[in-house]
């Protein structure tokens, strides 16, 4: 009998990077979203991405650091997130329901693979290089590693998260509470997932407690796994991986795709050592500034120990790192301090985009009528002032969904004729109506479904100079 050879996939122009990035995304698991899924908890492989969008947002080149909220962050961490889930054990919770088995076949399928091998460093190399010091980085001895975490850790105890001082102001306890635990829900199984993945393996004697640290931060996360089940609960969110896959910032995705960037290159285990050294020193102190926000909103009889952003290590980094360190040396050379560096680093400045972007997200979506104000504010200004800006408009049918995204610029939402909802969360919509209008600003996360028969609406791009000075 002969053997039967299973043809490859067609594959696009290897020379092309964004060729490679829209092949990938043309898996059907990953088209954009209808109406009914604004949320997927019953399909861990349904995962939106806004392929569409691919036509004109470009990954041929590295990504400018002040683009790291921007619309190519998001769809490219999207896209990261399911490439490295493929070597994930995604279960759904039930056969059967709506999609899910063909989206199990089209996710895991060997075209998949091959096209995301060809996608992940195009990717990575997109959304990962800006956060490489180059040749300003300095040369790192393992005296000047144990120095940084000594200072950082000073500096997470003398300061507090931009979205925690926003406590006290929220009017949608609720709402935020359940935003917050959304993004911890997208990156945390994430980070866990990575160090336990990368402590599976055959380690020399003197790695043997950096082994058993990684290992031990995932059996620590599935301790927590009952509690963190009652948290989501108390949210009314569920465990299923993606299950808010729209509703994810693309920091909350940088910041598990990170771990699981260097969870799958074992050469640079020393970054992710020195990543995971630095989500150890902001995990608890970050756990405590933003637990409050969970608890005005999700009640006291919530469990909320299952809320946890760190790492689960019970280590005296003064004690621990040094022989780490030491360790790592020996195995990788004289260069595994700058390794070390370079992941903490970069955890580092992951860390400080999400704080920003959360906080900012937070303060928007609580103050929708205040930007709805400002928008009917820019558009008079417009008008009396005779200024013509960019503008865009869609005519859109009933149903049609707008998967959530970003924008790389202030907008306005003008409906001129139609209904539809708009949404920045999963606890409620917005209902806009003929002659509404909203002010979006960049990089802050929403999405939209057209109610009526049709909907005309326009989007007046907002320079920034401008909406500083009217608002």
């Amino acid at each position: 009998m002969g053997t039967v050879h299973r043809p490859l996939p067609d594959l696009p122009d290897t020379t092309d990077p964004n060729a490679i990035v829209v092949a990938f995304a043309s898996n059907p698991a990953f088209r954009a979203a209808e109406w009914s899924e604004l949320t997927t908890p019953g399909n861990p492989y349904r995962r939106p991405v806004r392929p569409d969008d691919l036509a004109w947002v470009k990954y041929h080149n590295t990504m400018l650091p002040e683009k790291a909220l921007r619309l190519s962050a998001l769809l490219g961490h999207r896209m990261l997130r399911n490439i490295y889930d493929l070597e994930s054990t995604l279960v759904a919770p039930a056969a059967g329901v709506d999609t899910v088995d063909q989206d199990r076949a089209d996710f895991y399928s060997r075209d998949n693979r091959v096209r995301s091998a060809l996608a992940r460093p195009v990717l990575e190399r997109h959304l990962f290089d800006f956060l490489d010091e180059g040749d300003a980085a300095p040369a790192t001895s393992t005296a000047d590693a144990l120095e940084l975490v000594r200072t950082t850790a000073r500096s997470l105890s003398e300061s507090s998260p931009e979205a925690a001082k926003l406590v006290e102001k929220l009017s949608g306890t609720r709402e935020a509470a359940v935003f917050v635990t959304m993004q911890y829900h997208g990156f945390v199984p994430a980070v866990r997932e990575a160090l336990g993945r990368t402590g599976i393996g055959e380690f020399p004697r003197h790695l043997d407690g950096v082994q058993a640290a990684l290992l031990g931060s995932y059996q620590h996360w599935i301790s927590l796994r009952s509690a963190y089940r009652d948290l989501l609960n108390a949210g009314n969110l569920s465990q299923t991986p993606g299950g808010q896959w729209q509703l994810l910032l693309g920091t909350s995705l940088a910041r598990g795709n990170h771990l699981l960037s260097l969870a799958a290159d074992p050469g640079r285990l020393p970054e992710l050592v020195g990543a995971a050294a630095f989500s150890h020193l902001a995990g608890q102190r970050d756990t405590d500034a933003l637990r409050p926000i969970l608890e005005r909103g999700l009640g006291a009889e919530t469990n909320f120990a299952g809320f946890d952003l760190g790492i689960g290590w019970t280590v005296d980094l003064e004690t621990f790192l040094p022989e780490v360190l030491d360790a790592l040396v020996t195995s990788y050379g004289t260069d595994a301090p700058q390794g070390f560096r370079r992941g903490f680093v970069a955890a580092q400045r992951l860390h400080g985009l999400w704080h920003e972007d959360l906080a900012a997200q937070l303060s928007w979506a609580d103050q929708i009528e205040l930007h709805q104000e400002y928008a009917d504010k820019v558009s008079r200004y417009l008008d009396d002032n005779n200024i013509v800006v960019d503008l865009d408009t869609f005519v859109e049918s009933e149903e049609e969904t707008s998967t959530t995204h970003v924008h790389n610029e202030h907008r306005l939402v003008m409906i001129e004729e139609g209904q539809m909802h708009f949404w920045n969360n999963a606890t409620h919509k917005i209902e806009l109506f003929t002659g509404d209008k909203i002010l979006i600003p960049v990089s802050r996360l929403h999405g939209s479904t057209v109610l009526s028969g049709v909907c005309t609406y326009h989007q007046p791009i907002i320079p920034d100079d401008l909406l500083k000075k009217i608002i």
